[in-house]
């Protein structure tokens, strides 16, 4: 009895704590006065650019998530290959001038010959494999490196 009067007391006090607090709203409008405008120099992030060299071949790697197999393909662009029930082209692959190993760009485009319909096309970059990755239930396929001789 004494554990049940406990615990109505402690319900009743956080039940007056809660009813007595008040929520101020404020108008956008009214917050966006008060913001100062940005200089127009101000130090916000310009986009870099990359130079980069192309119409090299790449290296791509491909996982079979059913068996597990892992395959690697070494594709000039315009080249093609047939790995399981896909058509996998290689269009280009782009690196940095400044730092040919540092990174690869390649765009590739992929077709499933089952359903006999694209599945894929896009760029995938190999320090970011997440970033535009192929959603397919059985297959992955992100770009390692471009062939830069």
């Amino acid at each position: 009895m004494r554990f049940l009067n406990q615990c109505m007391i402690c319900l009743m006090l956080m039940a007056t704590s809660v009813s007595s607090q008040e929520i101020v709203t404020t108008p956008l409008d009214e917050i966006l006065q008060q913001l100062a405008p940005l200089p127009e120099s101000s130090s916000a992030p310009q986009s870099t650019r990359i130079e980069v060299a192309g119409d090299v071949g790449g290296e791509l790697r491909i996982l079979d998530k059913l068996t597990g197999a892992v395959t690697d393909l070494s594709l000039q662009p315009g080249d093609v290959a047939e790995v399981g029930f896909l058509t996998i082209s290689l269009v280009e692959c782009r690196y940095p001038i400044n730092n040919p190993a540092g990174d690869a760009f390649s765009y590739i485009e992929v077709l499933d010959r089952k359903n006999n319909r694209g599945l894929f096309a896009g760029w995938l970059l190999a320090s970011a494999p997440a970033l535009n990755a192929m959603d397919h239930p059985r297959y992955d396929i992100w770009a390692l490196r471009c062939i830069t001789s």
